[in-house]
């Protein structure tokens, strides 16, 4: 069994207790009504670490901790799947659950509920990480330790601010400098944010170490933070930043990490062992940290019965849910030979979206150990959410150099060629953005990337490429661009209204 990172064994009972408040994101900045209070959690080591603890452990456990939402839907790690998967041409869910309403088909609103879910689940993150901040100072711990849990800390919340900007776009913005009271949050303009999330990036990068314990954030945590927000600045701020998104990720590339030599392990019971490619991850556990948000939905979510029996090594889980699955479109990205065409071809077509037997299905997350051995439970999984890997950086750094002529095209092309070597596809002479977009789909498929990817080509809404289902039709059509961002949920437009503007839908 893994050693899981010590954070989850605090974040438990902490939860239970709910040391902070809980309510969603008009009381933002509200002290606690409970008798565990900011006045006694930093009182001493032990429970300052368990406040640091909570900050860390909002990104993989939940247990009710955003009051008015179903604890199912909040889950950070099923919430960014779903949001950023399910209207894409990675994935299709065969569910009708209300949660999903409208994902798979574009039609989502401001009420389905992993939209309402994935929003405060990155709010609450952002909430505690200002309440640990505000506090730590009056902590005994050391002042070197102070030093490093709050650039920890200001990590988190600048990578859910990432999220929230990246998928909601102008959310409410409140940080440790705000003063505490009763009054809801302004709203931040996009560009705003932007700024704001690299100016902390870039604050704390040399704050943090070189190396850290598992599953905290390093420096090339942040640095890899930055490649990707620079990657994507043009969406998000109207002007092009490739250049930067090149010099951070090569920063990260330089700094020790090399490429697994199986690309299955850096996705089974036991990929906590991969830490020379993955640079950061949300740790799961069988044991210590069930959730049916994690590894376990991963796992379950891509099988039934049927499909399990055809997976090679088996899938080393009990519970098979038969929901996710690929379109026959994305199928036809992969050549002959890849390594990473973790795919059962099950039907060229996929005219009744909610049955599961139709489409392609992905064995990329499995419940088994390097050696074949099942992970830990048979219930839930083992499994870490890689958040950054090395070979995202270097098809980042690859993608910039030919959108800017001062990013080096030979380097970036040996990059490119290091990622498909390991796949076991034959290396490009030269590359266009079409290699780009086609090899981070093969590469990074079921991360969490293809529907940012999508929108920086200019591919996610509109005619230049469509995949079943895309909007609401069988054989897929183009949709509204408003569909590049989701409503900010109805919930907070009424508890809010007087600072919030909705996202045209």
């Amino acid at each position: 069994m893994k050693k899981i990172h010590k954070y989850i064994v605090y974040i438990a009972p902490i939860l239970a207790v709910g040391m902070l408040s809980t309510s969603c994101v008009k009381d933002l900045d509200r002290y606690p009504t409970n008798d565990v209070t900011s006045v006694t959690v930093y009182t001493t080591e032990e429970g300052t670490m368990q406040a640091f603890a909570k900050v860390y452990g909002a990104w993989s456990l939940s247990e009710g901790d955003v009051a008015g939402v179903d604890d199912g839907f909040t889950g950070f790690t099923r919430g960014f799947f779903n949001l950023q998967e399910l209207p894409t041409d990675e994935v299709k869910c065969a569910w009708i659950d209300d949660a999903i309403k409208g994902l798979d088909d574009m039609s989502w609103d401001a009420n389905t509920g992993f939209v309402e879910g994935l929003y405060y689940r990155s709010i609450i993150q952002i909430k505690f990480a200002n309440e640990f901040l505000n506090n730590v100072g009056n902590s005994p711990v050391s002042e070197a330790q102070k030093e490093l849990m709050s650039a920890e800390v200001r990590f988190l919340r600048a990578y859910q601010y990432w999220v929230l900007m990246d998928l909601y776009g102008n959310p409410p913005f409140i940080t440790e400098e705000d003063a505490t009271g009763k009054e809801p949050p302004q709203q931040i303009k996009r560009a705003d944010l932007f700024d704001y999330i690299e100016s902390e990036l870039k604050a704390i990068e040399p704050l943090l170490p070189a190396k850290n314990e598992y599953a905290r954030a390093n420096k090339y945590a942040a640095q890899a933070l930055l490649a990707r927000l620079y990657l994507n600045a043009e969406v998000y701020t109207g002007a092009a930043r490739y250049k930067e998104a090149a010099h951070y990720a090569e920063q990260v590339i330089n700094g020790g990490y090399k490429l697994a030599d199986n690309y299955r392990f850096l996705f089974n019971a036991d990929n906590h062992k991969m830490t020379d490619e993955i640079i950061l991850a949300i740790p799961f556990d069988g044991q210590k940290a069930q959730s049916w948000s994690g590894a376990t939905f991963f796992v379950a979510a891509s099988y039934n019965d049927d499909i399990a029996k055809l997976v090679p090594g088996g899938v080393g889980l009990n519970g098979k849910w038969g929901g996710n699955r690929a379109t026959p479109t994305f199928g036809q990205l992969f050549e002959e030979g890849d390594r990473r065409r973790l795919l059962i071809y099950s039907t060229d077509h996929m005219k009744n979206l909610r049955d599961f037997t139709q489409g392609v299905h992905v064995y990329k997350y499995v419940n088994t150990n390097q050696d074949g051995t099942p992970g830990s439970h048979g219930d839930f999984a083992d499994g870490d959410f890689p958040v950054f890997r090395l070979s995202e950086m270097m098809l980042i750094y690859a993608e910039a150099s030919l959108r800017d002529g001062q990013v080096d095209k030979g380097k970036g092309l040996a990059y490119f060629n290091q990622v498909r070597q390991r796949a076991g596809v034959s290396a490009k002479s030269q590359i266009s953005l079409n290699d780009i977009i086609d090899e981070r789909g093969r590469e990074l498929y079921w991360e969490g990337h293809r529907r940012t990817d999508l929108i920086r080509f200019g591919l996610f809404t509109t005619d230049k490429y469509i995949w079943e289902w895309k909007g609401g039709l069988e054989n897929g059509r183009a949709v509204s661009p408003n569909r590049n961002l989701y409503p900010i949920p109805s919930k907070d437009m009424l508890a809010n209204s007087d600072n919030l503007v909705q996202n045209p839908q």
